[in-house]
């Protein structure tokens, strides 16, 4: 089986990974730091905005059983598009949104998606089409957070405010 990659900065890696975890044809997710400079960016630099990286994640998956474009669909649905400032409660260009394209096809769709976004809305989309560069994973304890910790992902859900759904990106949102 052949797998690709698709790297996606949707606010906190915690909050967006179960969703591609959880999607058919993903065979994994790994939480991490794309769209700096910086070599081997740790989680706290990261968080205080001390490097020019995202928090974001690697979705490995079957491009048999899911396209890139239902990937770019599913980040939709999970984020706040309309917000350039971070992600719900979490701030700062750490928490803004990028996709990353590891090629022009992919860049297109991506783009093709963010446009059609702003047509529906008739506002601005603020995600960031970025070539990717790098991915840094994250440290182990950010690894499948969710799992780990269920009664502290649920609680970072509801004081995010990420348990309704965002004004814009796809009203049938996974939680």
């Amino acid at each position: 089986m052949m797998t690709k990659n698709a790297y996606f900065a949707g606010g906190c890696f915690w909050c967006i990974a179960p969703a591609f975890s959880s999607a058919e044809g993903v065979r994994n997710v790994t939480a991490g730091y794309s769209g700096g400079e910086e070599e081997r960016p740790a989680y706290e630099e990261v968080k205080a905005q001390k490097t020019g990286h995202r928090e974001s994640v690697r979705v490995e998956y079957d491009p048999s059983a899911v396209s890139y474009e239902a990937l770019l669909d599913l980040f939709l649905g999970q984020v706040d598009p309309f917000d350039g400032e971070g992600q719900f409660i979490d701030r700062g260009h750490s928490y803004t949104l990028a996709v990353y394209p590891e090629n022009e096809s992919e860049r297109k769709a991506a783009e093709k998606k963010i446009r059609a976004l702003e047509e529906r809305a008739g506002k601005k989309v603020f995600v960031s089409v970025e070539d990717f560069r790098s991915f840094w994973t994250a440290e182990e304890e950010h690894q499948d957070y969710y799992l780990k910790h269920p009664e502290e992902y649920q609680r970072e859900l509801e004081i995010s405010g990420r348990t309704t759904p965002p004004s814009g990106g796809n009203a049938d949102r996974r939680k």
